[in-house]
């Protein structure tokens, strides 16, 4: 697995400021919708219920927003950059720019925790994410993520 498999190009955002977590998913489930035909109130009730079971703000700037779906067949990810950080209820309580949201079917057992671990190892990555909050252009910043992982593994 790797991260061109999850990740469509077309997933891959710079927003300008959301003033609110909630504001955050909702910009998530948008780009989930015009990047894989997923149903943009849906994924946020999905995502907001995985919330409530406790933040998915990781630390450092980062949040992994995940959840599971109907009508999807393999895990999904959709990435976005604040140019603005918000605040996400992080582990560190420090405010998130980078998120990176996972979608898997119901039935994905172990494939739902694999993607999972996978965008968790590049995203601990120091200077990966470094380079992501360097860059405002969406081509570069999915090239920076597919690359890194493949930098990883080598």
């Amino acid at each position: 697995m790797d991260l061109s498999t999850i990740l469509k190009p077309e997933a891959v955002k710079v927003v300008s400021a959301a003033s609110s977590k909630k504001r955050l998913l909702h910009a998530i489930g948008e780009l989930a919708e015009s990047a894989y035909g997923l149903d943009t109130t849906r994924v946020v009730e999905a995502l907001l219920e995985r919330e409530n079971l406790g933040p998915t703000g990781v630390g450092h700037g980062v949040a992994l927003p995940h959840a599971r779906l109907d009508g999807i067949d393999t895990v999904v990810g959709a990435f976005i950059l604040l140019e603005k950080p918000v605040d996400f209820n992080s582990v560190d309580r420090q405010p998130v720019d980078i998120a990176f949201a996972l979608f898997a079917p119901n039935e994905a057992g172990v494939e739902h925790l694999k993607a999972l671990a996978l965008v968790s190892r590049t995203l601990r990555e120091t200077s990966v994410c470094a380079k992501l909050r360097a860059n405002q252009d969406a081509q570069t910043l999915y090239s920076i993520l597919t690359e890194a992982q493949n930098v990883q593994a080598a």
